[in-house]
């Protein structure tokens, strides 16, 4: 019998200090695919010399729309895909392995992934159990064009995965802080096009909420310093975003009044890396 192609897709930007881990986890996959949004470090030399076919795109549409690109650079029949800061351990790899050689009727499967803040793994806080489809057949999915917080969508029947990813999601607390910059201006370009409103007072009831709700609802005490660390993550990305929301929507307001017109919607920018 033969064995179905597994294509592994990664989307990257500036990603040197982690893809060569993400790229040699993958070594059993039949093609690697790294689709970089204008690296000015060594992350397209790093995955060259790995084996991976890279592609480069000098604009950035958003993140759904440019993992679909790098879905249709693709060619096996199952695509793994990952970001640059997940890697896949044996017995994952093991089992990925065994789910496309018999996939009993199933078309994607979902995969527990294990993250990491400043190298320590979270087990609460609302990090965990964190289930990510991203295993599927090539037909059957496509991904979302959120421009952030994307997700697959798959046209069949999806199951689950037991083995976990493996993430290093904050890598330290620089890395925090230009996270929380880039996926609030995001979230709040997506929220404002969806027509939603804040203020800033209620900015901050959310970021408190965002807190109380990590660190006391969700268990994150019970990881100690990092589980504190992980609910002020939340609570800064949460007031970040509600306030560039309350300052677009008032810049909207304002521009309407002196025109007499809907105003143009705030524009952010994002992207990986």
């Amino acid at each position: 019998m033969t064995v179905p192609a597994l294509s592994v897709i990664i989307i990257s930007r500036n990603e040197e200090a982690c893809i060569a881990r993400c790229l040699r986890s993958v070594h059993f996959a039949d093609e690697i695919v790294v689709l970089d949004n204008n690296s000015t470090d060594q992350t397209r030399d790093i995955a060259s010399a790995l084996g991976a076919k890279v592609l480069i795109t000098l604009d950035w549409p958003g993140f759904g729309a440019q993992k679909n690109r790098a879905l249709a650079a693709a060619t096996g029949d199952w695509v793994l895909s990952l970001d640059a800061d997940e890697w896949v351990e044996p017995p994952l790899a093991a089992e990925i392995r065994a789910a496309i050689a018999n996939p009993k009727g199933y078309d994607g499967f979902e995969i527990p992934r294990r993250s990491r803040f400043c190298g320590h793994i979270v087990r609460h806080g609302g990090w965990s159990p964190d289930l990510v489809l991203r295993l599927f057949r090539r037909q059957s999915g496509r991904f979302s064009n959120d421009t952030v917080h994307e997700k697959v969508v798959v046209n069949g029947k999806v199951t689950r995965l037991s083995h976990p990813m493996e993430h290093d999601s904050i890598a330290d607390l620089a890395d925090a802080h230009d996270k929380i910059g880039r996926y609030a201006e995001a979230s709040a370009a997506r929220l404002l096009t969806e027509g939603k409103r804040s203020s800033i007072s209620k900015a901050v009831l959310r970021s408190v909420w965002a807190y109380m709700n990590s660190y006391v609802f969700k268990l994150g005490f019970l990881d100690g310093s990092t589980g504190a660390m992980v609910a002020a993550y939340s609570a800064s990305y949460t007031y970040q975003k509600w306030a560039l929301v309350a300052l677009g929507s008032e810049a909207k307001s304002a521009e309407k009044s002196r025109t007499g017109v809907k105003g143009k919607s705030v524009r952010f920018r994002n992207r990986p890396g």
